[in-house]
């Protein structure tokens, strides 16, 4: 059912679009600089049950109703551009999003929230992960339904491994941002400057 090649082609394409510059990526950062490793973990596990919760809709078909019925994909657009842009204008204006201030730190469960949220919520994920999980899947080698699950899995598990790596190596930094505060604003300024036009790139997608 999962010819080695294909399965190693599909590890490889998946590792890259993890590592592509985006709100999961930033958001683990931030997180590892901020609070460590086990934030970063935490961020990045949240954000690898939003791309599991993505294939689990696109495999019962929900990301396909979201493609064909321009209501539903109007309404969670919208509410990812918005939760996106919030995020962008929070760091932006309290330049908090990455702190080391005893006050910004947050609860592990608000972390997780946060990485999950910023990935259900963005309609690009649940409609890339349609178009990508299924150029891998074939009828003929078994159930589609189990192929688009393992396949949708797999992606979630590198994405929650690759983000905690990533956030975590940036947790090594925080010590030398310590006294770098204006090197701390930029990262915030970056990161809600991504976030902001993630959200409204999310905004402008058109239907069909």
């Amino acid at each position: 059912m999962f010819p080695i090649d294909i399965w190693l082609a599909y590890t490889i394409a998946s590792v890259l679009i993890v590592l592509a510059p985006g709100p999961d990526i930033v958001l683990s950062i931030a997180r590892g600089l901020s609070q460590g490793r086990l934030a970063a973990t935490v961020s990045g596990m949240g954000a690898g049950t939003g791309i599991l919760i993505h294939s689990l809709a696109a495999t019962f078909g929900l990301a396909l109703l979201i493609q064909t019925s321009a209501a539903a994909f109007l309404a969670l657009k919208l509410a990812g551009a918005a939760y996106l842009v919030w995020l962008g204008a929070k760091a932006l204006f309290s330049r908090n999003l990455v702190s080391f201030a005893p006050t910004a730190r947050r609860p592990l469960h608000a972390i997780y929230l946060a990485g999950l949220m910023s990935n259900v919520l963005n309609p690009k994920i649940g409609l890339f992960v349609l178009a990508f999980i299924p150029q891998f899947v074939s009828a003929d080698r078994g159930p589609v339904n189990t192929q688009m699950l393992t396949y949708g899995a797999w992606l979630a598990i590198i994405a929650a491994i690759g983000l905690s790596l990533i956030g975590g190596f940036a947790s090594v930094l925080s010590r030398w941002l310590l006294s770098r505060p204006r090197a701390v604003a930029g990262i915030n300024i970056g990161a809600g400057i991504t976030f902001v036009m993630t959200g409204l790139s999310a905004a402008a997608m058109t239907h069909g």
